[in-house]
């Protein structure tokens, strides 16, 4: 093992070795490596390019240009405009209404959706948003929400083994061109055939028999709560009574002033849900927002102090009898029984700034409080009720130390023009590259159009992006660029060739498969991805295999996260409202992962002749 090979393993496990102990996030992690690398090169160390080289140290930042970065920018905001559209909520609306109490058709139906959803957007996504639809159609069928939940996620991860729209599948086949020698990448449909039948295979375990190994356990706390539609929170929490409007007139103080400055809230306890401005809304508006004449606020608070911004010039109606049609998202919270939360007060956390959501009431053992919530300190047991833009909910369900409470998801409006319009875009994407167009391209484009008819605001666009993600590839993607040009992947790949060359490509295949998932369980699918996959492919081109199905077979390992919770944030997500423990994912994962990995071996013999 030579110095360079020495440095750029010890540049890459440090910082994840900080990630997986939780001291680092990814973007911080790669940010690490790329600049180790760089100056590393930079001194004349051979590390991405040629010794005495140091104009190639450039070569460090080069993964920002790759087409994965591209493709996933381009995928984040297409499968954002799927969600923001309705496409998921309107599912979500089907599988409710199809609720029937056959367990195994509803353990089916879930698995089925989750996994074809997957093959389109976001896995993450495709979890949180029908999150809500399994445990009301649990809810209607009579079972614990325990019995669905674990098949979401799992259905998500099902799902991504058989797409090319799955971080770790897209990172695998764009190692292929750095690899050395370069290999041709994978296409957008390499993945259906091996994936597409352990997809089905593992849909048709769970629904068969890993339903039998499904936790039968009470739901968690959140769920134990009545869930109300936004009518009835309103009701519940008795805003009408102090729901108000309040015009700003050409001669008041406040003309000309931001919100900050005018310090309606702070000095009168009121809450400003909206600015009403000619035919606009500006919901949740920003301390930064200039009042101009004739503006209208939607506000919440008591009687007596909206009475008293006739002094600053503000004219008092109650036109507005009720929010809940208005196009934004109410939801109830409640503080997580371990919550950093507990005696602090929303302003002190700034807590609208940094979510985007304006708490308008809070429920204390049966009384509602509507004025000066911002500074009343949180206690355990205390409800809140929040409006805001339906985009930033997302941002509070990552929020560990809040549980949310959302809506009723079937007494929300779906906008089906715009979702067909949205489905319409993605398939013409996926349409585009199968003809022959690259990927990145396509998908760059259908975000393109998405943006220019207006399908998706552009503040939306920013917030969609998954930026942790976006600069991990870019760091790792350098990473595996120092261990081509090295040497260390090719001489990790010919030392795992002395135990696993004697079982040929497909024992290659199998085990790359199995240490994928191995990792993944504890490193999550993307640091898999850029770790294992050039090791995998050089001991594939020393052996003389198909480097492309190894490729298929690392990444479809990378997609199985079925034994811990940690293996993926789909898992996660399920964990608090299933009332899931560690040991459950293992008890239906383990049968599943069989199934899986013979289908995958099935699969390599019958589409790539190994």
């Amino acid at each position: 093992m030579t110095q360079e090979m020495l440095f750029i393993a010890t540049v890459i496990a440090a910082p994840l070795v900080m990630v997986i102990l939780g001291r680092w996030r990814m973007d911080l992690a790669a940010l690490f490596i790329i600049a180790t690398l760089g100056i590393a090169q930079f001194a004349g160390l051979g590390i991405l390019g040629e010794t005495h080289a140091p104009q190639q140290a450039v070569l460090a930042i080069s993964g920002f240009s790759q087409p994965v970065v591209i493709t996933l920018i381009g995928l984040f905001i297409l499968t954002q405009s799927l969600s923001a559209n309705g496409l998921t909520l309107w599912l979500g609306q089907r599988l409710a209404a199809a609720s029937a109490n056959s367990e195994m058709r509803l353990v089916f139906l879930f698995t089925f959706v989750s996994a074809a959803l997957s093959l389109l957007m976001n896995n993450v996504a495709v979890g949180a948003l029908l999150l809500p639809s399994a445990i009301q159609a649990a809810k209607k069928a009579h079972i614990r929400p325990s019995k669905l939940l674990i098949p979401v996620a799992f259905g998500t991860a099902l799902g991504g083994m058989a797409t090319y729209f799955t971080t770790a599948n897209i990172a695998l086949s764009d190692l292929l061109t750095t690899a050395d020698p370069p290999q041709a990448p994978l296409g957008i449909l390499s993945f259906l055939p091996v994936g597409g039948l352990a997809a089905l295979s593992g849909i048709a375990y769970l629904t068969l028999f890993g339903r039998r190994l499904l936790p039968n356990r009470e739901p968690g706390p959140e769920q134990i709560l009545a869930r109300r539609s936004s009518m009835e929170l309103e009701t519940f929490y008795a805003l009408g009574e102090r729901l108000w409007e309040a015009r700003v007139l050409p001669s008041s103080e406040c003309c000309g002033k931001t919100l900050k400055q005018a310090r309606i809230g702070e000095r009168f306890g009121l809450a400003i849900i909206a600015i009403w401005r000619g035919r606009r809304a500006i919901f949740t508006p920003e301390a930064a927002e200039i009042l101009q004449a004739d503006d209208v606020l939607l506000l919440v608070g008591r009687e007596e102090r909206v009475k008293q911004l006739t002094d600053l010039g503000l004219q008092i109606g109650r036109e507005q009898q009720a929010i809940s049609a208005l196009d934004v998202t109410l939801l109830e919270l409640i503080l997580d029984p371990h919550s950093a939360y507990v005696g602090k007060t929303l302003k002190q956390m700034n807590f609208r700034r940094k979510y985007g959501f304006t708490v308008v009431a809070l429920m204390r053992r049966g009384r509602s409080y509507r004025t000066d919530v911002g500074d009343l300190p949180l206690e355990l047991g205390d409800s809140l009720l929040m409006i805001g833009p339906p985009e930033r909910v997302r941002d509070l369900r990552l929020n560990p130390d809040v549980i949310i409470l959302e809506a009723e998801p079937a007494l929300q409006p779906v906008p089906r023009r715009r979702a067909l319009v949205s489905v319409a875009i993605f398939l013409a994407a996926i349409g585009l590259s199968v003809a022959g167009l690259p990927v990145y391209l396509s998908v760059l484009s259908a975000a393109a159009l998405t943006l220019a008819l207006g399908l998706l605001p552009i503040q939306q666009v920013y917030r969609s992006v998954e930026w942790q993600v976006i600069f991990f590839i870019a760091g790792m993607s350098a990473a595996s660029r120092g261990m081509v040009n090295t040497g260390l992947a090719g001489f990790v790949g010919r030392n795992a060739l002395e135990v696993l060359g004697s079982h040929g490509s497909l024992g290659l295949a199998a085990a790359s498969f199995l240490l994928s998932v191995l990792l993944t369980q504890i490193m999550g699918s993307q640091t898999v991805a850029f770790i294992l996959g050039p090791i995998a492919i050089s001991a594939a081109l020393h052996l003389g295999a198909n480097p492309q199905a190894i490729a298929v077979a690392t990444a479809l390992g990378c997609s199985a996260s079925f034994l811990t919770p940690m293996a993926h944030p789909v898992n996660l997500i399920m964990m608090s409202p299933g009332n899931y423990r560690f040991g459950d994912f293992a008890r239906v994962g383990v049968g599943l992962l069989i199934v899986v990995f013979l289908a995958m071996l099935g699969g390599l013999l019958l589409f790539w002749d190994l």
